[in-house]
């Protein structure tokens, strides 16, 4: 009976210990900022929103800096207002120029800051989306964008890694777009108004941080299930055969 007590602590504290590993790991990788949708065509308008969930317990979110690939200048970009927010807007010269809808653009848009009001800001446990249009998407296979995230108390996270091909995850990933060549059916680029949200702002991670916590449920139960029905088959072991 004291062995049969044993089993079951035992096997009550490895699941435990599995449960807290499996939601210690699907936690963190959605913590980071993201843009949503990660995914559109080369060519195309859409609109996108940076994610920025705040990650410390006692400061809020006051400042975000979002800077746009040299390597890809996008003609137009357009913001949409965040309430109680102001965005500043820094251009670059580019060359060669930019074609939008026939026009050749000199300048692109270099940087996006958005600054929260005094004493506010994203606090603790929340998250903000600051939405933008942009288009014509360049011809690359992916933007990479670094984002600067501070915080009221100074403190200032740095989202600048990017990604290496077929490599982990950096620690501090920069929010990546990745382009793909628009198919064959697709309307031409030149015909999309400009802003027009051709890809929609989509609940990507929150779809994927439902899906991953319902797998690591699915993961949790099965193994109660296994420790529970171990647990059967040893105490149907040690009971006494009822004599006839």
């Amino acid at each position: 009976m004291i062995r049969l007590r044993r089993s079951a602590a035992v096997a009550t504290l490895t699941m435990a210990a599995v449960a807290t590993a499996l939601l210690g790991l699907a936690g963190p990788a959605s913590a980071h900022v993201t843009i949503n949708p990660k995914e559109a065509d080369q060519g195309g308008y859409g609109r996108f929103a940076f994610r920025v969930p705040n990650e410390s317990d006692t400061a809020s979110t006051v400042k975000v800096e979002v800077v746009l690939p040299e390597n890809a200048p996008v003609g137009s970009v357009s913001t949409m207002p965040v309430p109680g927010w102001t965005v500043q807007v820094e251009k670059r010269k580019v060359d060669p120029p930019v074609e939008v809808h026939g026009s050749q653009l000199t300048e692109a848009v270099s940087k996006l800051t958005w600054t929260a009001p005094a004493n506010a800001g994203v606090k603790p446990g929340e998250f903000q989306e600051f939405p933008v249009s942009m288009g014509p998407l360049p011809q690359v296979d992916q933007m990479v964008f670094k984002v600067l995230q501070t915080y009221s108390d100074g403190d200032v996270s740095r989202w600048i890694e990017e990604p290496t091909p077929g490599g982990e995850e950096p620690e501090n990933p920069a929010p990546v777009l990745t382009l793909t060549a628009a198919s064959a059916s697709a309307a031409p680029a030149a015909n999309a108004p400009t802003g027009s949200p051709v890809a929609e702002s989509g609940d990507g991670d929150s779809d994927g941080g439902a899906g991953t916590a319902l797998g690591v449920a699915g993961l949790v139960a099965g193994l109660a299930g296994l420790v529970l029905g171990g647990l059967a088959f040893l105490r149907t072991r040690r009971e006494p055969t009822p004599k006839p």
